[in-house]
């Protein structure tokens, strides 16, 4: 099924995205197809259900990790301001060039962690920080390799530049609950989601829980 298993890093490598530039002491940690189909002018469409689609409100399994790991930052403050944008690390949006200075998706995220970087044609990407990592969530939109105008579909990539020992031991423990469990239920439900909207349905974030 579309979006049910991780692709290979160069799928994300391989285009010109404008990512790039800005992150080249990252790494590429996971890319994973959305499951996402429509046509070449469907990307403001995927931009539309990623500023409301919250991971952290769709299935009770996810609900859960997530609270755990917001519980764990509260107990071990990796979550303080001092850890995260502007404080521990520089933003990425210090290196944006002029012309996606001003592009900023910022629509509204109630209670996200991520910080919106650039919103271009055919990508944007969003930016968090704490204690454990400096990490960038892209997604872009990108034709199936079918041929025509409809075969296209969003493609996300997580890249992060771990905090020293700490965060790269930290990242290697999360790695079976994220490639298990979070992804394919997040995938799942952003699935759900694109199907309700496109048949004219938009829902809520209730509707995904």
């Amino acid at each position: 099924m579309l979006g049910s298993t991780p692709l290979d890093k160069s799928e994300h490598t391989k285009w010109p995205w404008r990512i790039h530039d800005l992150t080249k002491e990252f790494q590429v940690l996971d890319v994973w197809v959305l499951p996402t189909p429509g046509g070449e002018d469907d990307f403001t469409q995927l931009v539309d259900l990623w500023s409301t689609f919250d991971p952290g409100h769709s299935s009770p399994v996810v609900r859960a990790l997530f609270a755990i790991r917001w519980t764990l930052g509260r107990v071990l403050g990796l979550d303080r301001p001092d850890a995260g944008l502007g404080a521990r690390v520089e933003t990425l949006r210090d290196r944006l060039p002029d012309d996606l200075r001003h592009t900023r998706n910022d629509r509204p995220r109630d209670g996200s962690p991520f910080s919106p970087l650039y919103l271009a044609d055919n990508e944007f990407a969003m930016e968090i920080a704490n204690q454990t990592v400096h990490g960038v969530l892209h997604v872009g939109w990108v034709p199936d390799g079918c041929g025509g105008s409809e075969g296209f579909h969003g493609q996300m990539a997580v890249l992060v530049r771990p905090n020293g020992a700490f965060g790269v031991a930290y990242m290697a423990a999360i790695a079976p609950f994220r490639h298990l469990i979070v992804y394919p239920l997040m995938m799942r439900d952003i699935g759900r989601a694109w199907r309700e909207r496109r048949s004219g349905s938009v829902p809520s974030q209730r509707g995904l829980q």
